[in-house]
């Protein structure tokens, strides 16, 4: 037993140093891989020309807008289109009834021919009176009655006449058509229902190409702009929409309308845009954002927004210089697109927008541009 004791400290005495080293190698490969380049993606900081820009809140609306109304009363045949679609002007909506209009525009034919034979009569009796008093047969009080007899024949037609072009028209009143081209909404009746002028809008139809888009301006920005361009009219400042989710509209617009009043309560003048609509993206009564461009363009730095990031300081970006990452404070301005204006960076300078994450000030990098990435 007393060999064996001695042999056991000698033993491990011989193995702790292995371990030791064996530990020290595993401690210090991560040290190891921490020390070299982070990977990272970049874009170059761009110089654009970028035009001073004003944001309002705006709502769009369709240049027309109609509610289709019957303008007869009788019962509703069918419904020509589907809710939502688009429709041409002149187009088939609703079909009502015809059986008791055809009736009406007949008995108003009936009117008028009957009316045709009493004028034609009353004529007959009229020339009669006059030759039997040229041949004193006859007395001036016949020719004076038949001559009126012959007027009140004419009022007569003319009367039936009338009758006879209304009828007409209600009969025509029977086939609902589109006044505008556009898109439809929901129908409010269906087949078998009775419907007449009092039954409210059948349904709505509203233009599409192009469409408008109203915002009130306050009387602060609105003379701004009018220095800016220099003029009243406004007519070359660009109008930008921007969708709720912080995207722009592909279309530019341009003002076509400046109310011709200031509102006494809010101290802004209402201004329209026309904006082209091909695609059918915007929606009447929409909500937006409304992004004025005046001025001449001047060059300013963009980088993509994916590059920023703020602390309690404020905000910084990374960029990559003589293989190191180094911290630039930024002063944000205005987005361009995807990219926003920044001051306190270089054009050219290369700004990490992948693999920040794990960045401290001075670490290595290995840049790589990104592609697809844009100010």
């Amino acid at each position: 037993m007393g060999i064996v004791a001695r042999r056991k400290p000698a033993r491990w005495e011989t193995v702790r140093p292995a371990l030791w080293a064996a530990a020290l190698l595993l401690g210090a490969a991560p040290a190891s891989a921490q020390q070299g380049p982070i990977p990272v993606g970049v874009v170059a900081a761009e110089l654009k020309p970028i035009a001073d820009a004003m944001e309002f809140v705006g709502r769009v609306e369709a240049p027309e807008r109609v509610d289709i109304r019957a303008r007869v009363k009788a019962m509703l045949e069918a419904v020509l289109f589907k809710d939502g679609e688009s429709v041409k002007e002149g187009q088939p909506l609703y079909r009502i009834e015809k059986a008791p209009f055809e009736a009406d525009v007949q008995q108003a034919q009936g009117d008028v021919e009957r009316a045709k034979a009493a004028l034609a009569l009353a004529k007959i009796q009229r020339e009669r009176a006059e030759e039997l008093l040229t041949k004193n047969a006859g007395t001036v009080v016949a020719r004076d009655q038949a001559i009126a007899n012959e007027d009140s024949s004419k009022g007569a037609l003319l009367t039936a006449e009338a009758a006879l072009n209304t009828a007409k028209i209600n009969l025509g009143y029977t086939d609902i058509v589109s006044p505008i081209t556009g898109r439809i909404g929901r129908t409010a009746f269906t087949r078998g229902h009775i419907i007449g002028p009092d039954s409210g809008p059948l349904a709505t139809v509203v233009s599409q190409n192009p469409m408008y888009v109203t915002f009130p301006v306050s009387q602060r920005d609105y003379q701004e702009a009018q220095k800016e361009e220099g003029k009243a009219d406004l007519s070359n400042v660009e109008v930008r929409i921007k969708f709720p989710d912080g995207s722009f509209y592909g279309e530019v617009g341009r003002i076509n309308f400046i109310d011709v009043s200031v509102s006494r309560t809010t101290d802004t003048i209402v201004m329209r845009a026309d904006v082209p609509n091909p695609k059918g993206q915007l929606t009447d009564g929409q909500l937006v954002r409304v992004e004025l461009k005046s001025g001449k363009p001047e060059e300013r730095i963009v980088i993509p927004q994916a590059a920023l990031i703020a602390d309690q300081a404020g905000v910084y970006v990374f960029v990559v210089e003589d293989g190191k990452a180094v911290v630039r404070r930024v002063k944000p301005g205005g987005n361009v697109g995807a990219g926003i204006v920044v001051e306190g960076i270089k054009a050219g300078e290369p700004v990490v927008v992948e693999g920040f994450e794990a960045l401290r000030p001075g670490a290595a990098v290995r840049a790589t541009p990104v592609v697809g990435v844009k100010g």
